[in-house]
């Protein structure tokens, strides 16, 4: 599991007076404009295409049947506490994805973490920096929901995700295991 602290003076999103970042937000980068959203049930298509579009993907995702995706999706939307995010172009072809989830605890004096889940970037629109962006934008987000902690976790197998994340200021500070049920 890796851990970025909040506020670590690498984000140039500005968090607002109210306290969160508003969404949607225009992105840009090296190869242009983007509009960060919510995302809609409209865009559960594009989504799981980027989901299963890598090697550990294509084996667990499937964009043939998509209800199991719909549940999830409505689960998700009706949950403050859950950010499902999209990222488009200015034609409105979604490029990006991330979830991120406000999780209240009792460790760290009653800290709030955020968990940012299930990032991806369409492969024409990489090393551009529009992940970048989306998780500038994330951890100002957090900053501004009062998280003192901003965490994910990532396959082992992703190496190029782990120099990224490594890049962003996240420290490889925790061991993170899984159990299939």
């Amino acid at each position: 599991m890796c851990h970025a602290r909040v506020g670590n003076g690498r984000s140039r999103t500005r968090v607002h007076s109210g306290g969160f970042v508003s969404v949607p937000a225009a992105l840009s980068t090296r190869s242009g404009k983007y509009l960060l959203r919510r995302a809609t049930a409209d865009d559960l298509g594009p989504i799981v295409e980027l989901l299963a579009a890598d090697q550990l993907g294509a084996t667990r995702e499937s964009a043939a049947e998509l209800e199991p995706y719909r549940r999830a999706f409505e689960a998700i939307d009706a949950d403050p506490a859950h950010l499902l995010l999209v990222a488009a172009t200015p034609g409105g072809q979604v490029v990006a994805t991330m979830q991120l989830t406000f999780i209240p605890g009792l460790a760290r004096r009653g800290a709030l973490r955020a968990q940012i889940e299930a990032v991806r970037v369409h492969e024409q629109h990489r090393s551009h920096g529009l992940g970048r962006e989306i998780f500038e934008w994330a951890i100002a987000e957090s900053s501004g929901r009062g998280c003192t902690l901003v965490q994910l976790t990532t396959d082992k197998k992703r190496s190029d995700a782990h120099r990224f994340y490594d890049r962003l200021g996240f420290e490889a500070s925790h061991e993170g295991y899984k159990l299939r049920l």
